[in-house]
């Protein structure tokens, strides 16, 4: 779109040079489709730039929209019951309005990770120290922490012969997943006993990453010497293959970094930032369905809530777990919409110390805003992000 640089209205007349009526005529004429051209022009820009200006002011009502479809991740462990129950009873989809539901079970923290980061899942139930990775990994860009899920239900299991530390040199020992949770925990924790370890399963101990199913049958079979693991896991080495306890994960907090002596992050919520920023009304009805089922497993009885999530870990992971190991592992989890803040530093380091993650600044990992919004209450982000 332009206007002529030649309109005949912008004729100039000289001084003292007269012009005969006819042409006075023309040039009133001209002078008036100058300023009709003008203005057209001037409309035309006009429309164009409200055309332009149209889309910035409706895209962020488009982008916050409520997703077609939130796709959730989860484990099929007893630390993740308010996602197996949250999904069996209907509390996540409930809240979701008309957003369809899609699930997938993971074994452990890294796959889940994966899949987050290649757009396989929106969001989900992650232990603490993945969360931490792909937050450092990514510069901030990959995941908030929504929410906690879980504290405790940690354990490092081991043959009856074990009585100490010192009893681990030469031994082998497996967590669920190199760079998750437990395997983070699990290193930390011999370096402090004095050992070294490597990534690559070497050292004064050595550490196999083994999906939990097929850590138990090798327990069983001889050809591990201990595991630490999440609940189900470790009261099934305990009560089905004979395992003892050396120590309960909880014993190692004292409380100086959550407030809570015992308390540490098992479970944390956590959402793909693009998503979040997209589909805020989607966030919020998960998290509204996540705190519902925080709730319900904190005010049902024991009996009735060990019926119930062991019917949601069969239809997850396919087999329903004894009575015995189901009253166990539930006695060893607090669920708490707490996702413990105060205890990232920590596991930071711990993840560095292990070799497992680079050491950075992870201010800004959480996002509690709309937890709080949803409980009415002030969950502490530590100085760690949003609250």
């Amino acid at each position: 779109m332009s206007t002529s640089q030649d309109n005949p209205g912008s004729t100039r007349i000289a001084a003292g040079e007269t012009r005969s009526p006819k042409y006075s005529r023309r040039l009133k004429i001209g002078i008036a489709a100058g300023v009709l051209a003008v203005l057209g022009a001037g409309a035309a820009v006009a429309s164009t730039a409200a055309q332009n200006t149209q889309p910035a002011a409706a895209n962020p009502a488009a982008a916050t929209s409520p997703a077609a479809e939130l796709k959730l991740g989860y484990f099929g462990n007893i630390t993740h019951a308010a996602a197996l129950v949250g999904v069996k009873q209907g509390f996540i989809k409930e809240n979701l309005g008309g957003t369809k539901l899609s699930t997938q079970v993971f074994n452990a923290g890294p796959a889940a990770i994966e899949a987050l980061n290649a757009g396989a899942i929106d969001a989900t139930y992650i232990g603490p120290n993945p969360a931490i990775n792909s937050f450092v990994k990514s510069k901030g860009e990959s995941i908030s922490i929504i929410a906690g899920a879980a504290s405790g239900g940690a354990q490092l299991v081991v043959k009856p012969g074990i009585k100490t530390a010192a009893d681990l040199k030469g031994k082998t020992l497996a967590s669920p997943q190199l760079g998750g949770t437990q395997d983070v925990a699990l290193r930390a924790w011999l370096g402090k006993q004095g050992y070294k370890t490597n990534t690559d399963g070497g050292g004064d101990v050595a550490i196999n990453p083994t999906e939990n199913a097929q850590t138990l049958k090798l327990f069983q079979d001889g050809k591990l010497d201990g595991a630490w693991l999440p609940e189900p896991w470790a009261s099934r080495l305990v009560l089905q293959a004979g395992a003892k306890v050396l120590v309960d994960e909880k014993d190692l907090w004292d409380g100086s970094l959550t407030g809570k002596p015992g308390a540490f992050p098992t479970t944390v919520l956590i959402v793909n930032k693009k998503f979040a920023a997209e589909h805020p009304q989607t966030v919020e009805g998960l998290l509204k369905g996540h705190v519902e089922a925080v709730k319900w497993l904190n005010d049902t009885p024991a009996a009735q809530k060990a019926t119930d999530v062991n019917a949601a870990l069969k239809e997850a992971a396919g087999k329903a777990l004894p009575q015995d190991v189901i009253d166990r592992s539930l006695q060893n989890i607090v669920f708490t919409v707490d996702p413990l803040a105060g205890a990232f530093t920590k596991l930071l380091q711990d993840g560095v110390d292990s070799g497992t993650t680079k050491k950075a600044d992870i201010n800004g990992i959480f996002d509690l805003t709309t937890l709080n919004t949803v409980t009415g209450q002030k969950t502490s982000a530590a100085g760690l992000g949003k609250e």
